[in-house]
């Protein structure tokens, strides 16, 4: 019999992923919050709304039922970062102990600061997390389009689980233990994203593109070192991996967010044309409070920052990261 594996969200990312795990061979749940996404979704074989285009195999079992992650071995959280905790303390009562939560989600949690993974083990104490992170658009992974992504955790054994449940031969998976680091990377990088889409919307070129990429990478990874994560993973996947593509794709929801911030639009009237989560607006407070709490420099995320919630113009947002004083990059590296 196949194992049985509980997907938590309908959103493109988490019917891209129940599509994977479906034609791996297990034994699928997804799990739909609105129960007329749920009906429409069962008829139409398809998520027209998030991901149009990608058929949803009739094996997979679609839900509204909470209790559908019992006797699942491992249970995918592909919720937005905001619905984290919420959503780990609704399911807190159907999973089973020793199962394994996977969070999908890339974001920090505003206000207490913490990562993922630790609010859905402080809300499920009997689980054990891990995380799927790296260059992975729901897009391409549904049409399966050659894809490789990380699963950490602090327990490799878990993160090997998850690597055996999703590699195929188009979805490859490597495993890390610096949990931290991969969801710093894969937080942060959306707010580069952000400003990347900024200066396309302005009209600036690709230099200005390449050197906020490379100066954002730096910013990420002064933090994460200072918060014990090695530096070693910001160079890899879930570092510079996911920055490239989320800066840079025509999929990027971040990148197309900053492009209209970039044309004069307002932060509510972006949320209102992208029409789905935006995470790097989500995370934006909390990565400015953590460079602040580490004492760490991070001059890109204080200016988006500003231009998210202070309505600075953009601009002058990138006027004044240009005028900062002069420095020496490998000593600011460090």
């Amino acid at each position: 019999m196949a194992k049985k594996v509980t997907v938590v969200s309908t959103g493109s990312w988490g019917t891209a992923l129940a599509c994977t795990l479906d034609k791996n061979g297990y034994d699928v749940r997804l799990w739909s919050y609105l129960e007329r996404e749920a009906e429409a979704l069962i008829r139409d074989r398809e998520n027209k709304e998030f991901l149009p285009g990608v058929p949803i195999p009739e094996s997979i079992d679609i839900t509204t039922d909470m209790s559908c992650t019992r006797g699942s071995e491992i249970v995918v959280f592909a919720v937005p970062s905001k619905f984290v905790r919420d959503r780990a303390r609704d399911f807190a009562p159907y999973i089973d102990e020793g199962a394994v939560v996977v969070n999908v989600a890339k974001g920090l949690e505003e206000g207490s600061l913490m990562f993922l993974s630790d609010v859905i083990k402080e809300e499920i104490p009997q689980c054990r997390t891990a995380v799927l992170s790296g260059p992975s658009h729901a897009e391409e992974v549904g049409r399966c389009l050659p894809t490789t992504c990380v699963a950490a955790s602090e327990d490799i054994e878990a993160a090997r689980m998850v690597q055996d449940i999703f590699m195929n031969s188009y979805f490859r998976i490597y495993v890390n233990d610096d949990i931290k680091g991969v969801q710093l990377g894969g937080a942060l990088k959306n707010l580069i994203a952000l400003a990347a889409g900024v200066c396309d919307g302005i009209g600036f070129g690709d230099n200005a593109k390449a050197a906020l990429m490379t100066r954002g990478l730096t910013e990420i990874t002064r933090l994460g070192v200072k918060m014990g994560a090695k530096a070693e993973t910001f160079s890899g996947l879930t570092g510079v991996g996911d920055l490239i593509v989320t800066c840079t794709s025509r999929h990027s929801r971040n990148r197309q967010a900053g492009i209209l911030i970039g044309k004069g639009k307002s932060l509510d009237k972006v949320l209102e044309e992208v029409h789905m989560v935006v995470e790097g607006v989500n995370t934006a407070a909390a990565a400015l409070a953590l460079s602040e709490k580490y004492n760490v420099e991070m001059p890109i995320t204080k200016e988006i920052n500003n231009v998210l919630f202070k309505g600075k113009d953009p601009k002058q947002a990138v006027s004044d990261l240009m005028s900062r004083d002069k420095t020496h990059e490998i000593d600011r590296y460090r």
